[in-house]
Order: C-alpha cells, then structure tokens, then sequence
C-alpha cells in the first residue's frame, strides 16, 4: 500500500506543476448499486488480496486466509520478489470464477524500489514489442509500464500454459494498488497475444491513474468486462493528477462514506466522475483523503497478506 512518503511525493509534483488547466466537463451521474452487484466483487478483491502473498505459499494455494476463502484454485505460476518486480500469480478458479485468474500484488513500501515505482510520474508510450499494433499517442505513466514489463511474458506465458491445460477460455485480472495498474495494462497486453475467442475480465481495486486521455480512451472501446473499485476517501484514486495528463476510464464503482449512506455502492458513469458519491467528487485534494481507505473493505474484504 501507499504510505506517506508516497502521498507527500505526489504532493509535491503538485506544488511544482502549479494550478490546474482547465479540463473538459466530466460526467456527474451516479446511480446506487444492489447488495448482489456489490457482492459480485468480493471474490475478484479476496483474489487481489491474495497476491501480496508469498509466491512460495501462493504455488501450493496455502496462503491463509486469502487462500482458504477460495478452496480448489490450481496455480500454474507465480513470481517477482515484491520488490523490483510485484509478486503475481496465475491460477484456475473452476469453482468461483470459473476463469484463469492473473492476480498482482499492490505497494509494498516495505521495499524502496517498489515504493519509486509510483513516483516516476513521466508518461511514455506503450513498449511496442508487448503492445504491437498501438498507438504512439497511447501513453502510460513511466512507472507502471516499467513494472509491468517485468512479469509480462512471464505471466502470458502462465496463462496459455493454463488455457492448454483446462481449455478454459475466460481469464479474469485482479489487482489492488499499483498491482490494479498492472492488471489493466495486462488487460490491454494479453488481448493482443491471446486467441481472440479468449472472454476477459479485470476488477481493480484502489488503483491509481494510469495513462493519458488516448488511453483512457482506448480502455472504454477495447477493454470489456472491466470495473475499477475505490474506496471512500482513498487519495490513491486520484493520483496521478489530470492536470499532468493523466485520466481515469470509465467504469468506477464506488464506495462512499457519508452518513446513513457509508459503505454504499454507486456506479459513476463517464471518466473521471465529479460527483461526491466517485472518487474526484469525494476527494477534492490528495490532503483530504484517509490513506486508511486505501486497504478498503471492499465489501466484505480487506486487502492484504
């Protein structure tokens, strides 16, 4: 998870860019979710949950709690050192999901390099040997791209290993953090490598802006089946700022804290969403946000090992 010195980093990319240009009109529109909507994200957040585990207790599905939550899950890989690359995992949900899960472990500020990798706030463009075909104008915060180069081949490579050995053909990603960034960049990456009769999902959970307006973009056309979750005042949510280039896709649910309404679900239509039941309505300024919103509940699930 982020902790302070994280917060006060992008604060003070704030103070040297200056005020903000102005941005196009955001939506504003918010609409109460089901208890059973709700619910259809606690098994995908007790999968990211799981990958802030020790990769060596994740291979035999032996994990804790996050573990014993979800029983009969076959792991194929796993990997990273939770430091210069984020822990991850690749495993066959038949019972809950009935899908491939790909899980990426969020911060672990207990380690400097991965504690950086949220800083580099420089957007590039997309590593055109993982993402051929892509626009040059797509652009992603330096960072993240970085990080996810790390596992990528790694983790497709356990995925079709997976598909070639169940025939499953659903493949779900899960992240929290900037395991979540990595999770929607993988569901950018594997697309391109993966047969096109492949269903994807991918639920991030407390995840940070990632890339600029194109992307944003693009994510709305090409990536289906995807929700991101933030939690009531969680400043992680909102950083990156807009104003160095940075944008959110659509697809927010979120969790609000206000009176007889806490711990409600709202879906927030449009990108960015201002209104005080999303993320950019809730928390006005990184200064205003609880960090201890960040770990969640996310329904019933708190993340972390």
């Amino acid at each position: 998870m982020f902790g302070t010195s994280i917060l006060l980093a992008f604060g003070a990319s704030i103070l040297r860019t200056g005020a903000n240009p102005i941005l196009a009109p955001r939506s504003t529109s918010a609409t109460p979710m089901t208890s059973s909507e709700e619910l259809d994200f606690a098994v995908p957040a007790q999968f990211a949950s799981a990958a802030y585990c020790d990769p060596v207790k994740v291979s035999t599905w032996s994990c804790g709690s996050n573990c014993d939550a979800l029983p009969d899950v076959k792991i194929y890989a796993t990997g990273g050192d939770g430091s210069s690359i984020q822990y991850w995992y690749v495993g066959y949900d038949g019972w809950n999901l009935g899908a491939i899960v790909v899980g990426h472990q969020g911060t672990n500020l207990s380690s400097l390099a991965a504690g950086l990798t949220d800083v580099e706030l420089f957007l590039e463009p997309l590593n055109s040997t993982l993402f051929p075909g892509l626009s040059s104008s797509i652009m992603v915060h330096s960072g993240f791209s970085n990080a996810h180069s790390r596992s990528a081949r790694d983790v497709l490579a356990g995925v079709q290993a997976a598909m070639a050995d169940t025939g499953c053909k659903n493949v779900w990603m899960v992240g929290h953090s900037l395991g979540g960034a990595i999770a929607l960049l993988d569901s950018v990456y594997l697309p391109v490598h993966l047969p096109s009769n492949t269903t994807f999902y991918t639920n991030t959970f407390g995840m940070p802006r990632v890339g600029n307006q194109d992307f944003a973009d693009y994510v709305d056309a090409n990536v289906k089946n995807f929700a991101r979750v933030t939690n009531k005042l969680d400043p992680i949510s909102i950083v990156p700022g807009q104003f160095l280039g940075f944008h959110h896709p659509s697809c927010e649910r979120h969790i609000v804290t206000s009176g007889t309404a806490d711990g409600d679900w709202y879906n927030c239509d449009g990108q960015d969403n201002t209104s005080k039941n999303c993320s950019v309505g809730a928390v006005g300024d990184i200064l205003d946000g609880s960090i201890s919103d960040h770990s969640g509940p996310y329904g019933p699930v708190r993340i972390g090992c």
